[in-house]
């Protein structure tokens, strides 16, 4: 852990974003989730939601330019679908929106018989995985949250108070989110994060819950295994769900934040920042940021060969993929 927590010091120093808390802040305000958030307006919460997820999968310029083509789905048109054509029965509510099974490019689903009176497909949405995604997200915020999300969250987090062990304050958020069709633990950390984060500084809990959570994509996985971090910790697994399973990558990196003071790099952090640190590592790695340490820059089955990296000297450099050690293994 001396390792890694030195290491990713020294990345926190060469791609630290220092302003990401007041550009947070600010994209909440223009994308009108401060007063949203203010007001209690679930519908524009559940619209910008429904944005964020739709980038899963896709590089974030397709996504866009699909949305700006076709539009997305927005809480105003799913009541209305539901009010005037109920379809079938998975859509009377949350708990019986279950196997739906919609395709979008072959027009099929679990209900043939009711596909036609169906408003779910008519959604423009990419694939037809984000079509039930929405209207799963719907009936969660309307039948589990009571149709108020920020009064969800606030119930959430309730009790929370420092230093209350924030791993018990997040999973109070996720594990309910999980159950969403379609939305990963990395789509529901960075959407949290930003709205925590960006539109709630003055509601209690909100900031801190925010500022622990880690998003782990592949460049991030791939970084803590290239390093060497992952190896001598024992914690070594493929990329994809056991990222966040306990010993994975999040749970790694929420310990390497707990030796960095976040505040030598802005005095305004807080002290421990798991998700400025994680973003760090994210920018170093990151094509249109420095775009150090990636595949475009490394040839994966070997080891690293860019000495032009400020961390070349003090990186193990590992095959990403070589076999890494875990307990099972020693």
């Amino acid at each position: 852990m001396k390792y890694a927590q030195a290491f990713v010091r020294k990345v926190c120093g060469l791609a630290g974003q220092v302003t990401c808390v007041d550009d947070l802040r600010h994209d909440a305000i223009d994308a009108g989730l401060v007063a949203a958030v203010e007001d209690h307006n679930t519908a524009l919460i559940f619209d910008w939601l429904m944005r964020e997820v739709s980038h899963q999968g896709i590089s974030d310029a397709v996504a866009d330019g699909y949305m700006a083509r076709h539009g997305t789905a927005t809480w105003t048109d799913i009541e209305r679908s539901i009010t005037i054509t109920p379809g079938c029965g998975k859509l009377q509510g949350y708990w019986a929106f279950t196997g739906c099974r919609y395709h979008k490019g072959a027009q099929i689903c679990a209900e043939p018989a009711k596909f036609r009176t169906c408003p779910l497909p008519r959604l423009p949405l990419r694939n037809g995985r984000l079509n039930q995604t929405a209207y799963s997200l719907f009936l969660f915020i309307r039948d589990v949250a009571g149709g108020d999300v920020i009064d969800w969250i606030d119930r959430q987090l309730a009790d929370y108070t420092r230093p209350t062990d924030l791993a018990g304050t997040r999973a109070a958020l996720v594990a309910p989110l999980r159950n969403v069709h379609g939305i990963s633990d990395k789509v529901i950390g960075m959407a949290l994060a930003t709205l925590l984060m960006g539109a709630g500084p003055t509601r209690p809990g909100w900031f801190d819950v925010g500022a622990s959570f880690i998003v782990v994509d592949t460049l991030v996985h791939n970084f803590l295994a290239r390093t060497g971090i992952l190896n001598r910790l024992e914690a070594g697994h493929p990329y994809g769900p056991a990222c966040y399973r306990p010993g994975g990558c999040a749970d790694v990196l929420i310990g390497v934040a707990k030796g960095i003071d976040a505040r030598r790099f802005n005095p305004t952090f807080p002290k421990t920042f798991p998700r400025f640190v994680q973003h760090a590592i994210w920018r170093y790695c990151a094509q249109g940021c420095l775009d150090v340490c990636n595949g475009n820059q490394i040839d994966d089955r070997d080891r690293c060969l860019n000495m032009w990296c400020r961390l070349y000297s003090r990186c193990d450099r590992l095959m990403l993929h070589a076999e890494p050690k875990t307990a099972e293994t020693q």
